[in-house]
């Protein structure tokens, strides 16, 4: 793995992705989980391909603003840059854009686990 690796989710807001209907909110926007949930999904995929197969990884904390309202229908991206190793511990530096700019921005830990060892606590 190397410091500065980028990766990009993206979706189109649908009516599953709002905060009406995801409960974090009453308005037809697009939710604040979601948009965090795109972050944790573009630093997973970031460092996916580095992995062996018995290894996945969990996000630890998320931090991130939302600045700005997106409706249905639009594009969002997140992008997940890799900006510190720590042993398992992986920190990536999150943002998130719709077609008019920046939605929100942070910072969010993943860390590296057995797939077998993780699951056996459930």
């Amino acid at each position: 793995m190397e410091i500065g690796k980028k990766y990009t989710s993206s979706l189109i807001v649908e009516e599953k992705h709002l905060a009406c209907n995801v409960g974090s909110g009453d308005l037809q926007v697009f939710a604040t989980p979601m948009m965090m949930a795109l972050m944790e999904n573009a630093a997973m995929m970031c460092v996916a391909d580095e992995l062996d197969e018995k290894s996945s990884t969990v996000g630890g904390q998320i931090s991130s603003s939302h600045i700005k309202p997106t409706g249905l229908g639009h594009t969002v991206t997140a992008t997940a840059e890799l900006i510190a190793i720590e042993g398992r511990k992986l920190s990536f530096k999150v943002s998130a854009k719709d077609e008019e700019g920046l939605i929100g921005e942070g910072e969010h830990l993943r860390f590296i686990v057995d797939k077998e060892r993780f699951m056996a606590k459930v």
